[in-house]
Order: structure tokens, then sequence, then C-alpha cells
């Protein structure tokens, strides 16, 4: 060999660059990158690690960024997935998708069954744009039949970012823990200004009144969050005032703008 070193006598490098990456000590893999790509007989565990799953990631954020972009205004509308379709809650999804339709918006939701299908299917019969934006889970739901526009994303935060960053404001059906994470989620963002004039109603006062209880007598009353920040959301019963509310409060004031630790969307 041109180092005049046999193959039993190479050393191991005290540090390896590969790319931008440097390792050093037991971090230096025994492999090179084309090594990896080239040999055909090789372990391929590393093409699912970690660094590859930044383009996954990226093109989950092109395609919904692509596919929402001359969406118009719009209202996200949560709920359970396992609201009847004869129960009063699926009855109300209805009139409300139907009602952001005629107030001018389109209706975004998680594109499943129940609560989602309703407000979709509310939309889709009013003649207006109606989306879905499912997940992918081990218990494959997949969308609604009055979804015309669809997306599945691999990622619940990609998909999170897509309700706020393409809806105007929300509102809330009787749910279940995916529809509380989508709920304080938006509250956390309202609080900390990383989205301004964004409406959230409540639909359904007897189903929230304990969890508003609870902000106003457990954690606002030690201190853990502000008088104020019960005036993030409205509560109602009321098919009408739920649509009056959540499209009223995006009418004035500059479009609504969404940032993520500087990342402005």
């Amino acid at each position: 060999m041109a180092t005049g070193e046999s193959e039993g006598e190479r050393h191991s490098p005290e540090e390896q660059r590969l790319g931008p990456v440097l390792r050093r000590r037991d971090q230096i893999t025994p492999s090179t990158t084309d090594q990896r790509l080239l040999d055909t007989e090789g372990d391929t565990e590393w093409v699912h690690t970690d660094p590859w799953r930044v383009m996954r990631i990226q093109s989950e954020f092109v395609e919904g960024f692509g596919t929402l972009a001359e969406l118009g205004r719009a209202i996200s509308v949560f709920g359970s997935a396992r609201t009847p379709e004869e129960s009063p809650e699926y009855e109300a999804g209805v009139r409300i998708g139907r009602g952001l339709v005629e107030a001018g918006f389109g209706v975004i939701t998680g594109g499943g069954p129940g609560a989602m299908e309703a407000a979709n299917r509310g939309a889709s019969e009013a003649g207006g744009v109606s989306v879905g934006l499912g997940i992918e889970l081990p218990y494959e739901q997949g969308l609604n039949p009055y979804v015309d526009i669809g997306l599945n994303f691999r990622y619940f935060f990609v998909r999170k970012m897509m309700f706020v960053k393409y809806a105007q404001g929300f509102v809330v059906l009787p749910g279940g823990l995916g529809t509380l994470d989508e709920l304080f989620e938006a509250l956390t963002l309202v609080q900390t200004q990383k989205v301004t004039r964004f409406p959230i109603v409540l639909f359904g006062a007897k189903y929230w009144g304990g969890l508003v209880d609870w902000l106003e007598n457990t954690l606002v009353a030690q201190g853990k969050a502000s008088e104020k920040d019960l005036l993030l959301f409205h509560v109602t019963d009321d098919v009408d005032e739920a649509v009056a509310l959540v499209t009223k409060e995006t009418e004035t004031g500059p479009p609504v703008q969404v940032s993520y630790e500087g990342f402005e969307a």
C-alpha cells in the first residue's frame, strides 16, 4: 500500500469526516457513506436512520404547502372520530360545516370519521371546499368520503402546523385526547403570540364545562395561568353563534401569521 502499512497494520483514524459530520473516538463508523451506498450486499439499515428522515419530513411540508397554498380562507374543525352519525353532535358538525361555507370559508378537518366527517359533509353538501388532513395510524382510518382535498401525513407535528397555517380559526367539537392536543396547541400559540387573531370556539357547554372550571378554579387560581387566558376561547351551544364567533374575528386586522421559533409561515 502507498502508506507502507499492510492491511493488518492499519490503525483507526482519530477522527472521521463524513460530509458536514465530524465523528471522533467511539463514534467513528467502520465504513464510509459511499461504501454503504455501493455495497449492495451490506446492511441497508442505514437508509432508515434519523438523518434520512429529514428528507421525508421536508417532503411532507413541501407537499402540504403546495397543496394548500391556494386554499383561501378556512376554519379547522376538530372533534371525536367516535361521534356516532345519529348523534346530536354529528348533526351539529354538519350544520357547522355548512354554516362556515355559507360564511365564505372552507373547512379543514382531520379527515376521519365521526365529528370530522360531519364537518366535511356539511361543507361538501354546501358546495364549499372540504379538506381532510389524515394521519398514519396503527389502526387505519382513511379519509372520509366527503373530503375533496385530502392529504395523509406520517408526522403529527407537520399535520398540526397545516391545521394552523391554513386556517383562520378553530371550532372544537367534543372529542378525546387528539382533540385536546389540538386545542391546547392552539391556545398555547395564541397565548405566546405565535399566532395573532386566532379565534377558538368550543362547541358544547356541558361537555367542555368541567375543563373550563378546572382552568379557572385550578390553573388560574393557583397562578399557573392568567385570568386573561380564559378570554382566548369562547364556549357555546349555538351553531350560528359558533360560526359567527369564529368567522367575525377574522375580518379585522392583518393576515394571520404563524411563527415557530422565528420561522414565519
